[in-house]
């Protein structure tokens, strides 16, 4: 076995590991990068040589979930209906938002990392969408800047929830008042 095919293993293994340990936990912040270590049978030092960070791991396993999520949603024919781009826009933040609601404990890990070290130059998936939308009148990082506020403002509302619930009586829990403010946040950032 070649150097690449070991790597890939442990990667595997932290992932998977990471993933049991997030499921089993009642407070999904407190699982510690020696217990995923130790789950996966590798040194504490790997999570960092493998994926940079803990936050960054859980962040990967989030996605791995997240994609399984928009197959069974059937997100395909979303974008490749003939919706226009705000409306689409729509239908994808829901379901994101959906996902967040139902993998809550990955939500809770994860949101530090999206709000404060997520890299700002990786594309969101609502990049396309924005451009598309503003079809030239928008400049391409003033695109990037609404793709970018659309995804956080939702991961902080998500992670806000009981809060939001509390404030302003918006149950996100129910769907249609999660679809609501879904509309309301992707009007108000794409009005022209």
């Amino acid at each position: 076995m070649n150097k690449d095919e070991k790597l890939q293993i442990t990667k595997d293994n932290l992932l998977k590991a990471t993933w049991e340990l997030m499921e089993e936990s009642d407070d999904p912040l407190k699982v510690t990068s020696r217990q995923i270590a130790d789950r996966a049978d590798v040194k504490a030092s790997m999570i960092n040589y493998c994926f940079g960070s803990r936050e960054n791991l859980i962040f990967n396993v989030f996605q791995m979930q997240y994609q399984s999520f928009l197959k069974d949603k059937d997100v395909e024919k979303i974008l490749t209906s003939d919706l226009e781009p705000k409306e689409l826009l729509k239908k994808l933040h829901f379901i994101v938002a959906s996902c967040l609601l139902e993998n809550f404990k990955f939500t809770t890990a994860i949101t530090n990392f999206v709000l404060f070290k997520r890299d700002l130059g990786t594309d969101q998936f609502s990049l396309p969408y924005v451009i598309k939308h503003y079809n030239g009148r928008k400049s391409d990082k003033e695109c990037r800047l609404i793709a970018y506020e659309l995804s956080t403002m939702m991961q902080l509302i998500i992670y806000r929830k009981d809060d939001i619930k509390k404030d302003f009586g918006i149950d996100l829990d129910k769907r249609s008042q999660l679809k609501h403010y879904i509309d309301m946040r992707v009007d108000l950032l794409l009005g022209d």
